[in-house]
């Protein structure tokens, strides 16, 4: 019952084009303070450009003026810090596993590592001195790593939006690809939902989680933005310390049609429990394919 809620608000989003104030959740990490959060995304190096102040990843922005958006930005170039290997090590312990609590999630492209930083500079900082940061690790044989890796830094690195988790930088030193976040305490709504060992989450903080979800798609399925996220489930929305849900994991994401358009993939991608039985069956994609899922 509460999946068919949570996917009928969403629904509901984006079908019936309906608008939310400014009075929304607050949106940053209690332990991220104000660095590089909401729209404004001032605190982070304009970094990766090349001489002609182009992206060195792929030329995705149109027009010549970053677009505001409702509660939301849309930079022309991503905007984030370029960390070195070394730094990262510094901030992450030499990303141990002996460490307890140091390895906070682990997926098929690598682990996730908190790390913590000095939070105006981003510069490693001793534990219980900096704010705490996700540091993903890509792994070397993994074979969609650079993929993945290039498409989260050409989306997070451009889209700001309250309900999208945030991007601070990342790394790539020779075969080396390393993603920096900002921390999310609650972990992932999938650890709420389907571990048997901890307090269930009252309906109130469902709905609160289920609204801020919704949000967060419809600012990426805005007619202006047009992104396909193709992979929405969910242990890719995590919560902040208040369970103000955002969105993560754009290792999939893509620009997609225009409205009345359909894309055509000659490959099914995503988590395949969760994708439209239409879009599985013929590889045509839109908006409202990623909104129906097979298991409830």
């Amino acid at each position: 019952m509460a999946t068919l809620i949570f996917y009928w608000l969403i629904s509901s989003v984006n079908c019936m084009g309906l608008r939310f104030s400014s009075g929304s959740a607050p949106h940053s990490s209690s332990l991220n303070g104000s660095h590089c959060s909401g729209s404004a995304r001032t605190g982070c190096k304009n970094v990766g450009f090349s001489a002609t102040g182009k992206s060195q990843f792929s030329e995705i922005a149109s027009g010549s003026d970053d677009r505001e958006e409702s509660l939301g930005r849309i930079l022309k170039w991503p905007n984030l810090k370029v960390f070195s290997f070394e730094e990262l090590i510094s901030a992450s312990r030499r990303f141990r596993y002996d460490i307890q609590g140091l390895v906070i999630g682990k997926g098929c492209f690598g682990p996730v590592y908190k790390g913590c930083l000095d939070e105006n500079t981003l510069t490693p900082a001793k534990v219980g001195y900096g704010m705490a940061v996700a540091i993903k690790m890509f792994n070397q044989d993994y074979f969609r790593g650079f993929e993945e890796w290039q498409s989260e830094v050409n989306f997070l690195g451009r889209l700001s939006h309250p309900n999208l988790v945030n991007l601070l930088g990342y790394c790539w030193d020779e075969d080396k690809l390393l993603l920096v976040y900002e921390f999310m305490p609650k972990g992932s709504l999938d650890y709420h939902l389907f571990r048997g060992n901890i307090t269930p989450l009252s309906w109130n903080t469902r709905l609160k989680i289920a609204i801020g979800a919704a949000r967060g798609l419809a600012f990426l399925h805005a007619s202006e933005n047009n992104v396909i996220f193709s992979d929405f489930k969910a242990s890719n929305i995590l919560l902040d310390g208040n369970y103000n849900a955002k969105i993560s994991d754009f290792g999939f994401a893509r620009w997609g049609p225009f409205e009345g358009e359909s894309h055509v993939s000659t490959r099914v991608i995503g988590t395949y429990d969760y994708a439209a039985p239409e879009y599985i069956a013929t590889g045509n994609e839109n908006r409202r394919s990623f909104l129906k899922p097979n298991r409830t």
